[in-house]
């Protein structure tokens, strides 16, 4: 597949600095591969974002690369326990991927939120302001993940 990884990367930032989740910028990113408009995309990802809802568990960009796991290697049978195991491989490498660049695939961690985690977190997301993006490395977990899902298809 002809994929040009740093212009993917480019493009997941460019979705996140646009205010989308780090989940939906990462799939955005490929949303042409899967066949897919930028608007389903969207809606399918925005739940996983913030650590799926805003929970501050698995990063969102993780989220994100193992929907495109979904697509790449794809298990729709559930008899046919041979896709499931490349589905779930291929998830793993991701996540694998992910853990030995940022130390973990949790986002309360990756944040510097625990030990004490605050479990009484609203819903609401935070506003996206130029502190906010000082504050916050997501943007780097976007074009890691943006990266790892490109440098996988272009093998």
């Amino acid at each position: 597949m002809n994929i040009d990884v740093n212009e993917r990367v480019e493009r997941a930032c460019e979705y996140f600095k646009a205010g989308y989740n780090c989940a939906q910028a990462v799939v955005m990113a490929y949303n042409d591969i899967m066949g897919m408009n930028l608007d389903t995309v969207a809606k399918l990802a925005a739940p996983f974002g913030g650590g799926v809802g805003r929970m501050r568990e698995v990063c969102g960009s993780v989220c994100g690369m193992t929907l495109l796991a979904g697509y790449i290697q794809p298990s729709a049978d559930p008899k046919n326990l041979e896709e499931r195991k490349n589905n779930y491989a291929l998830v793993q490498h991701f996540a694998e991927q992910f853990r030995k660049e940022n130390g973990d695939i949790v986002c309360r961690r990756l944040l510097g939120l625990e030990p004490a985690v605050e479990r009484n977190e609203t819903a609401m997301p935070s506003e996206r302001t130029p502190e906010y993006y000082k504050k916050r490395p997501c943007s780097e977990y976007v074009g890691c993940a943006a990266r790892i899902v490109g440098e996988y298809l272009t093998k």
